[in-house]
């Protein structure tokens, strides 16, 4: 008997970036917001985080500037302004830095200014450059068509609605739409007061942001996601406040509160979160699995087509429980000449810049001629066959299994094909080929999502398919998710419940 010893693929999933300010939620905090939607979802929320223990107001120990300290200061000690370019720095904690205010985002004046939580709430607090500050006034946040003062970061002027508005920079708009979704929430139970804020806010629990602000705030949020700073800033208010942003760490719950998902529960388990971006700007190009597939118990959908065989009634490619797929041409213990391929069902590249094949195959049985002489791997695509090069082959002369190594598919990436394992044969030369497992891994686009259909006919779940969160995201179709996703096949996208 030939003993064997099976080498593990190892899957390599590469990092969407080194990320130094992961989300720190604690165990449970969000487990009352499962399966819900909608307004419930928005009004369970509301509960985790409407208690905060917040700073005094103003400058000096236990107050904003000390905690400015913590949430909006760089590692070089300069002040993080979202609201202008200028540079300033820090001096000793808890002092207030020259030329700069205390902005409330969400102003004061629309409940009145009371100097109650939301007064000294640190999620609607930032340094802000004076001058900035007092232009801006108490307008609501939104697009400024006709500009008045524009300092480079922050625009002021008036909107196609005839509002006068703020507009912050391309860079900040996700943190504060973000923000605006907090504030909505968290203090949904406050009354409203004042031209300004009904021009933005609706009373009672729900929604609480017009229809207007809020499409708004989420093409804004879908934009600019969620970075490494918005990330470390919601980690260091909780750390001051106990209260979190779930806005920051849940990237698509505006989606579920008030988005395209709010007919669907929410479930804080499965859902993507904000670390799952890797603390970039964007999310970069990810290599994720396409197909995983272990020939010793799935024969993975492939199918043999043959020109030449020993016999009429003979199978050059066989499934084996403990090497897979073997292709050999002995017929009465006699080696014959065969020409016989094994072929893939159709694999579905589109989406990915980049691809990668890796198998582990073992050869025997060679004479005279190397293993990549007679047999080869080739790519079926658009009625095309290409042989496959820089394949690692084994010497031919051994039952070991050996890794293929890394195989570029990049020619092909954007196009659906099929692999193709080639067997061929003569009475002189008649290897046996032995094809354990394989793997596929795609490096995926920005996103790979096109316009939303909603019409799910021609969507074949038992064909390959790729899986995105409603956020744009990738995911392994072998996870297991639930809830809403984005189905791409065939070059049509459609939303569906999993």
């Amino acid at each position: 008997m030939r003993m064997r010893t099976r080498t593990a693929m190892t899957m390599i999933i590469m990092a969407l970036g080194t990320l130094t300010a992961t989300a720190q939620i604690p165990a449970g905090y969000y487990a009352s917001l499962k399966g819900k939607k909608g307004a419930e979802l928005k009004n369970a929320v509301h509960e985790i985080i409407k208690d905060a223990k917040v700073l005094d107001y103003g400058s000096g120990s236990g107050a904003t500037w000390d905690g400015f300290y913590s949430t909006d200061r760089a590692s070089n000690g300069m002040v993080i302004d979202r609201y202008s370019n200028d540079e300033r720095y820090f001096g000793s904690k808890g002092s207030s830095v020259s030329g700069m205010n205390i902005e409330h985002s969400f102003p004061k004046s629309w409940w009145g200014g009371t100097t109650n939580q939301a007064y000294k709430d640190l999620y609607n607090l930032m340094p802000c450059e004076q001058k900035i500050n007092s232009s801006k006034s108490n307008y609501p946040m939104g697009t400024v068509t006709n500009v008045k003062t524009d300092n480079g970061c922050t625009r002021i002027g008036t909107g196609s609605n005839g509002y006068q508005l703020w507009e912050p920079a391309d860079k900040w708009k996700g943190d504060f739409a973000r923000g605006y979704m907090y504030m909505a929430t968290a203090y949904q139970n406050l009354t409203w007061s004042g031209t300004q804020a009904n021009q933005i806010l609706t009373k009672g629990d729900y929604p609480t942001l017009k229809e207007w602000a809020y499409k708004l705030y989420i093409e804004w949020a879908r934009t600019d996601i969620v970075d490494e700073i918005e990330i470390k800033r919601n980690n260091e208010v909780h750390k001051i406040q106990g209260n979190r942003n779930p806005y920051v760490d849940f990237p698509n719950l505006m989606e579920y509160v008030w988005g395209d998902s709010t007919a669907y529960a929410f479930d804080p388990e499965t859902t993507v979160k904000s670390e799952d971006y890797g603390g970039g700007t964007t999310p970069g190009p990810v290599e994720v699995p396409i197909l995983d597939i272990d020939f010793t118990t799935d024969d993975g959908g492939f199918t043999q087509s043959a020109i030449t065989l020993p016999h009429e009634n003979f199978n050059v490619w066989k499934t084996n429980s403990q090497y897979g797929w073997v292709a050999n041409a002995f017929y009465n213990d006699t080696p014959h000449e065969a020409d016989a391929t094994l072929t893939s069902p159709d694999i579905d590249l589109t989406g990915y810049a980049k691809a990668t094949l890796t198998f582990e195959h073992a050869v025997n049985f060679k004479k005279t001629n190397a293993p990549q002489d007679v047999l080869s791997v080739e790519i079926v695509c658009e009625g095309q066959t290409h042989k496959l090069e820089g394949i690692a082959w084994p010497a031919g002369n051994t039952w070991s299994f050996m890794s293929s190594g890394d195989i570029s598919l990049d020619e092909f990436a954007g196009k659906t094909i099929r692999i193709a394992f080639h067997y061929t044969g003569s009475a002189t030369e008649n290897m046996q080929w032995e094809i354990m497992n394989m793997s596929l891994r795609g490096v995926t686009t920005q996103s790979g999502i096109d316009a939303i259909d909603t019409d799910n006919t021609g969507i074949d779940l038992t064909r390959p398919y790729d899986t995105y969160s409603i956020d744009g995201r990738k995911l392994d179709n072998t996870a297991g998710h639930k809830g809403i996703v984005i189905i791409r096949q065939g070059g049509k996208s459609v939303k569906m419940v999993m």
